[in-house]
């Protein structure tokens, strides 16, 4: 399997998704902001349509319009603080709509199909070089601000009073949003894309750790995620985004299964 060298470009740029999207999506989580997340890797297509049919690399396409979506939903938190929904529509609106309007009109020389999937064919030595910029730049980002953030994910408000520049950060977190966003879409796909930002650090939740342990966790299963959809998917032949999120699902409930029995055992021995 490894001997082909579009399998070697897809379990690279998978190890970088296994490493990124963690570290964006615990915070994401913690603001129970994941939804937005959604809403951005759908309109990560826009992008890719916009990046094709400018003869661009797909990946940046994605990663400029979903950074700026990123940002319209901050700009637009401002005004719709008890209605973040509102938000989740107008963001899909715009990327859905862009995205449809430019696959419709037959301008598209390219199939945008396999970035709605995923595909391991897809994945070029430049994609690997876009991956791999994007992917140290977001995580020197995180490791730099890392104290910030958390504080934000905790308490925004607490945060504003501290002197931490809310605002801004939320911006350059929005960025970091959309770099995992566009590291993924080769491999996951933009439908299930989401799977991979919130499902791993939901079931790292459920060990009950601390903050860093449970990100160290999160890596460790969107790794077993990420590359089980991957090998299976090549031996299935199938598209590895949706045996990705079947893993992740499955990983998750395995492992809330295994938490109640092991309670289960603990409250038989004190009886």
């Amino acid at each position: 399997m490894l001997s082909y060298g579009f399998m070697q470009n897809a379990f690279f740029v998978s190890l970088c998704i296994s490493l990124l999207c963690p570290c964006i999506g615990i915070f994401l989580v913690l603001r129970r902001y994941s939804m937005i997340g959604d809403a951005l890797s759908h309109a990560s297509l826009a992008g890719i349509t916009i990046g094709l049919l400018l003869g661009q690399s797909p990946v940046l396409g994605a990663f400029v319009f979903t950074s700026v979506c990123g940002a319209l939903v901050e700009f637009l938190r401002g005004y719709y603080r008890k209605h973040t929904d509102l938000i989740l529509s107008i963001i899909l609106s715009l990327g859905v709509g862009t995205a449809i309007t430019i696959i419709s009109s037959g301008r598209l020389r390219v199939n945008a199909e396999a970035f709605m999937f995923g595909s391991v064919l897809t994945v070029s030595r430049a994609d690997m070089v876009m991956v791999l910029a994007l992917s140290i730049i977001s995580l020197l980002a995180v490791a730099l601000l890392y104290h910030q953030m958390l504080y934000i994910a905790f308490d925004e408000e607490a945060a504003k009073v501290a002197g931490v520049r809310v605002r801004l950060i939320n911006y350059v977190f929005s960025i970091l949003v959309a770099s995992a966003i566009s590291v993924s879409i080769r491999i996951v796909g933009v439908l299930v894309l989401s799977s991979m930002i919130a499902i791993p650090v939901a079931t790292a939740l459920q060990l009950g750790k601390g903050f860093r342990t449970t990100l160290i966790f999160s890596i460790f299963f969107s790794a077993v995620d990420i590359m089980s959809g991957l090998v299976f998917s090549y031996y299935l032949n199938v598209a590895p985004g949706g045996l990705t999120a079947l893993f992740s699902v499955a990983l998750l409930l395995t492992v809330i299964l295994g938490k109640r029995l092991v309670s289960g055992l603990k409250r038989t021995e004190r009886q």
